[in-house]
């Protein structure tokens, strides 16, 4: 299982409304838009392996943020994404 929450730093609030794609490859596996909450609570569950999540955030600076995660077998993964005008950290939550 995948999960991700995005979070807007500069106003210390989540961030609604941020498209994330979830690939494996060039294919598209799953998509999905933060909450009010800022959270994708379940974006996918998938085999073990290597993906691509991908972030689109509203911001002056960032037009996508993306990060290549390895997927162990059984395990949750939750990857939260802070995120200013000019900064982001990507982290591997729990």
């Amino acid at each position: 299982m995948i999960s991700t929450h995005v979070l807007d730093t500069e106003h210390g609030v989540p961030a609604p409304g941020v498209g994330v794609q979830l690939l494996r490859g060039e294919e598209l596996v799953a998509e999905g838009e933060t909450d009010e909450d800022g959270r994708i609570r379940e974006l996918a569950d998938v085999d073990p392996g290597r993906y691509r999540l991908v972030f689109h955030p509203r911001s002056p600076f960032f037009h996508r943020v993306e990060v290549e995660i390895e997927i162990e077998p059984g395990r949750h993964h939750h990857v939260p994404l802070l995120l200013s005008p000019y900064a982001c950290v990507i982290y591997r939550g729990s």
